[in-house]
C-alpha cells in the first residue's frame, strides 16, 4: 500500500478534458450497480408500506435519482480539488456536529438531526465520508517513516476521536463504532507495522472493557445483553431480534411472494422500511432473494476494490478503500443486527433502507470513488 512508486498502468483521463469525454470514461458499471441496489430499495419500501406509493417508495426513488445526479457531479470534479477540500469538509462536519449540540432536533430520545425547516439532515452521516477524506489526505501527506511513528498515529487518532466523541454524545453508538472501524481500517491500509497493531490490540481490549463499564448508557448495555441472550426479555428488549428472525425464517428458500409477507402485514417487525427492511426481503423472496441482494452488494464492493487498484496516488487509493470499507460495514452490521448476530444499533441497509441523509452521503461517496478513478492519471502534490 505504501509503495508509492508502483503505478498501475490503466487508461488515463485527461485533466480538464471535455465533459463528454469524462462522461465516456466514467465507470458506468459501478453507477449501474448502485442504481440497481437503489431500485431494490424502492420495490421493498413499496412492499413494506402495503403498496402505498407515497409512504416512502416515491421519496426513495426521488432521492436515488437526485443522488445519481449528485454522484455524477461529484465524479466530474478533479481529484485535486477533493484533495484540497478534504480538511475543509472535515471541519465543516465537525462544526455541524457541534451544531447538533445546540440546535439539534430530538427524535425518539436522541438528538442527531438539524432541522432547517425545508428539510432536516444528520451531520453524523456527512461525517462518514468526511473522515475518510481527512484521513486519506493525512496519510498521503505523511512521510513513510512516520506512518508507524507515535506522532503520526496521534494525528490520525485526533482526527478520528473528535467526531466520535461528538456523535457518541447524541447518543449514536452504531455510527460511533462504524466511524471507529473505518478509521482503524484506513490506518491499517496506510501501512502501519504489525508490532504497532499488536500493541494497539492489547490497548483496545483494555479500553473496550473500561468503556463498557463506564461509557455505555443503561439501554446500550441492555442491547448488548439482549444480543448475548435473546430469550431474557422476549416481549421487551428482545422483541426486535425475535420478530426479525421469525420473519426471515418464515420466508424459507423461495419466499412467500411479493406483497404476501404475513409478518410484514401484521407489522410484527418494527422499522421494517428502515433498519429492518431486510426482513421484508427475506420473508417475501426467501433465501434466494436475500442471496441475490447480497450478491449485488458484493458486486459493488468488488468493482470499488478493482478501481482502487488502478489508482497510483495514496490519497485516491485510501479514499476509495476507506469509502468501500464504510459501505461494507453498513451492510454487515445491518445484516448481523437483523439476523441476531450483532446488537441492535440502528445502522440502515445502504441504498435500500428508507432515509434521506444516508442515501445522499453514500451516493456522494460513490461519486468520490468515481472521481478518483476517472482522474487516476493526475498527480497530487506531496509536501516537502
Amino acid at each position: 500500500m505504501r509503495a508509492r512508486g508502483q503505478v498501475f498502468q490503466g487508461k488515463r483521463s485527461t485533466p480538464g478534458g471535455l465533459l463528454t469525454s469524462k462522461l465516456f470514461e466514467i465507470n458506468w458499471l459501478l453507477l449501474t450497480l448502485v442504481g440497481l441496489v437503489g431500485l431494490v430499495g424502492v420495490v421493498m419500501i413499496y412492499a413494506a408500506t402495503d403498496g402505498v406509493w407515497q409512504r416512502g417508495a416515491f421519496q426513495h426513488l426521488t432521492r436515488i435519482a437526485l443522488g445519481g445526479v449528485a454522484m455524477l457531479g461529484v465524479a466530474m470534479i478533479d481529484i485535486r480539488i477533493w484533495y484540497r477540500l478534504a480538511y475543509p469538509i472535515y471541519f465543516v462536519g465537525i462544526i455541524l456536529l457541534f451544531g447538533v449540540e445546540f440546535f439539534g432536533l430530538s427524535v425518539n430520545g436522541s438528538v442527531r438531526w438539524i432541522d432547517l425547516g425545508v428539510f432536516r439532515f444528520q451531520p453524523s452521516e456527512i461525517m462518514k465520508p468526511a473522515i475518510v477524506l481527512a484521513l486519506a489526505r493525512y496519510y498521503h501527506d505523511l512521510p513513510d517513516w512516520r506512518v508507524s511513528n507515535v506522532w503520526g498515529l496521534l494525528g490520525a487518532l485526533i482526527l478520528l476521536i473528535v467526531p466520535m466523541g461528538l456523535i457518541f454524545r447524541q447518543p449514536d453508538l452504531g455510527t460511533t463504532l462504524l466511524l471507529a472501524a473505518t478509521g482503524v481500517a484506513i490506518v491499517f491500509l496506510a501501512g502501519i507495522s504489525w508490532r504497532v497493531i499488536g500493541l494497539a490490540s492489547v490497548f483496545a481490549t483494555i479500553a473496550i472493557t473500561i468503556f463498557y463499564q463506564f461509557g455505555l448508557k443503561a439501554y446500550q448495555k441492555e442491547r448488548i445483553l439482549t444480543f448475548l441472550d435473546p430469550s431474557r426479555d422476549p416481549a421487551g428488549a428482545s422483541y426486535h431480534i425475535t420478530q426479525s428472525k421469525i420473519a426471515l425464517g418464515s420466508g424459507g428458500v423461495h419466499g412467500k411472494g411479493f406483497m404476501k409477507g404475513t409478518q410484514r402485514q401484521g407489522e410484527y417487525v418494527p422499522e421494517n422500511r428502515t433498519d429492518f427492511i431486510f426482513t421484508v426481503i427475506g420473508e417475501e423472496f426467501g433465501l434466494v432473494g436475500g442471496l441475490m441482494t447480497l450478491g449485488l452488494y458484493m458486486a459493488v464492493i468488488g468493482v470499488c476494490i478493482w478501481l482502487s487498484l488502478q489508482c497510483k496516488e495514496v490519497f485516491s487509493k485510501l479514499m476509495i478503500l476507506g469509502l468501500t470499507t464504510t459501505f461494507t460495514l453498513y451492510i454487515f452490521i445491518n445484516l448481523g443486527m437483523v439476523m441476531g448476530l450483532a446488537p441492535v444499533v440502528g445502522v440502515p441497509l445502504p441504498l435500500i433502507s428508507y432515509g434521506g441523509t444516508v442515501i445522499m452521503a453514500v451516493m456522494g461517496g460513490f461519486g468520490l470513488i468515481l472521481s478518483a478513478h476517472l482522474h487516476r492519471g493526475v498527480e497530487l502534490p506531496r509536501p516537502g
